[in-house]
């Protein structure tokens, strides 16, 4: 074959492959509130019925997945008294949120449960996973599916995630797994809504969130503007049968005729953009971390939500914890600069940097500050027989400000967020992490509640 037909055939083929399209998550026929993927109709039986642990994995590339998992391997390290005798405290964890980096251990864990702690770190924290999307990126065989249409380089990384970790499962294969009820979030660009993964935000959108691969629900919630192209998905909100006010209503009881008030009134205004599936028909899903760094703010509407609902505390199951404990994992970390000292102003690039990461580290720092301030709070909750619910709250934050040291603080501070790092940094992560854990003032007092080591 002459060379110039050669040519000529390959330019052809890359034309007509120019046409790929992105996934599409499916349409759902008739919403139902029993149905997917939701918190509502999760098991309750998986730990303590009377304990709440809630673990929040912040955001920050291969740092804040490392610095998770140290997390989760000291909670697997601990034992507690449960009530069917002497138990490891990750098997009382019954919510997980994860943020950009975060979202891959909190997706894996869900996924993979015990078998994590035998793969994780050669399937994602150890590989060089931020030159393994580049190669990619740059490979000729991958252009074909970049060319016109809606596929984007953001689709050949969710594809690349799922192949090395989460090997094509979806939020279906979840709900069968019976681990900690998990959720991820990731932030749209033209409403500035956190859409979070589960059927209850995907019923706004008349979607069914069973067939959504998780490796895109990972590529979404770390899709860094201006690194990453958005995330498309569909909005079909408006063809299910779905009443937003009717939901509000029925979970919230009469205290909903009032209106939502404070932090879920924002919520109420993200769920009405996300209704209108006229105006927001596509929706375009960027990095969590704009809408959320730390994964707190369902853990923070859901109680206000509590102090304000006696229904909502039912539906829930609230009134029954006698513990509700939240691990915030925080893994923000403010590089060092010599700004300071120099007469002549830092370069454009650095200025952009910083100023996208200090309104979201402020952010991050005052949610952390709120939660502990909603525990002082609900200390005085009452039920519907007027007697004190007597829960008690431990707000235990996990951050590199803990650390004693001034030069290993200095260490973990200066480590970069990116999606790869030496195994040195990552076992150092995964170390401090744990220790952090075993430090932290709040977590010794909930392991004196819980009867640890005795």
């Amino acid at each position: 074959m002459r060379r110039s037909t050669l040519c000529g055939i390959m330019t052809v083929a890359l034309l007509l492959a120019g046409c790929a399209s992105r996934p599409s998550n499916p349409p759902l026929v008739q919403q139902d509130h029993d149905y997917g993927y939701r918190l509502s109709s999760w098991q309750a039986e998986r730990g303590d019925p009377e304990f709440g642990l809630v673990v929040t994995m912040s955001g920050g590339g291969t740092r804040a997945a490392a610095f998770s998992y140290g997390i989760l391997e000291e909670l697997r390290r601990t034992e507690v008294r449960t009530p069917s005798g002497t138990g490891r405290l990750l098997d009382e964890v019954s919510i997980v949120t994860g943020i950009s980096g975060g979202s891959f251990t909190a997706l894996a864990y869900a996924l993979y449960g015990e078998q994590l702690f035998d793969e994780y770190e050669r399937r994602f924290l150890k590989r060089d996973v931020q030159g393994d999307l580049l190669r990619l990126v740059l490979n000729p065989l991958s252009w074909p599916q970049m060319l016109g249409g809606s596929f984007t380089r953001t689709d050949l990384a969710a594809e690349y995630y799922d192949r090395i970790l989460f090997e094509g499962a979806t939020f279906g294969d979840l709900r069968r797994r019976g681990g900690p009820f998990t959720n991820v979030a990731a932030t749209e660009v033209a409403t500035g809504a956190r859409v979070t993964f589960n059927q209850n935000t995907f019923d706004l959108l008349c979607s069914d969130l069973s067939a959504v691969r998780l490796g895109r629900a990972a590529a979404a919630s770390s899709a860094v503007p201006g690194v990453f192209a958005p995330v498309g998905f569909d909005n079909y909100a408006g063809s299910c049968g779905f009443d937003l006010r009717a939901n509000v209503d029925r979970v919230f009881g009469p205290e909903a005729a009032n209106g939502p008030t404070g932090r879920i009134n924002l919520r109420d205004r993200e769920f009405v953009a996300l209704q209108d599936g006229v105006a927001h028909r596509y929706l375009h899903l960027v990095d969590g971390g704009l809408s959320d760094n730390v994964g707190l703010r369902s853990v923070l509407e859901g109680l206000e939500a509590s102090a304000t609902s006696e229904r909502f505390r039912a539906v829930s199951g609230f009134d029954k914890l006698k513990r509700f404990a939240v691990i915030s994992v925080n893994s923000l970390a403010d590089a060092e600069n010599d700004w300071g000292t120099q007469d002549k102003p830092p370069n454009v690039v650095s200025m952009l940097i910083r100023a996208t990461g200090v309104p979201i580290d402020r952010y991050s720092y005052e949610q952390v500050e709120l939660l502990r301030d909603f525990v002082r709070g609900l200390q005085h909750l009452r039920g519907a027989d007027g007697q004190p619910l007597a829960v008690r709250f431990y707000a235990i934050d996990i951050n590199f400000e803990a650390i004693a040291d001034a030069e290993e603080k200095r260490y973990f501070r200066n480590l970069p967020t990116s999606f790869v790092l030496s195994d040195e940094q990552v076992d150092r992560l995964r170390e401090m992490a744990g220790r952090l854990l075993r430090e932290s003032p709040d977590y010794q007092r909930l392991l004196r509640d819980l009867g640890a080591g005795r």
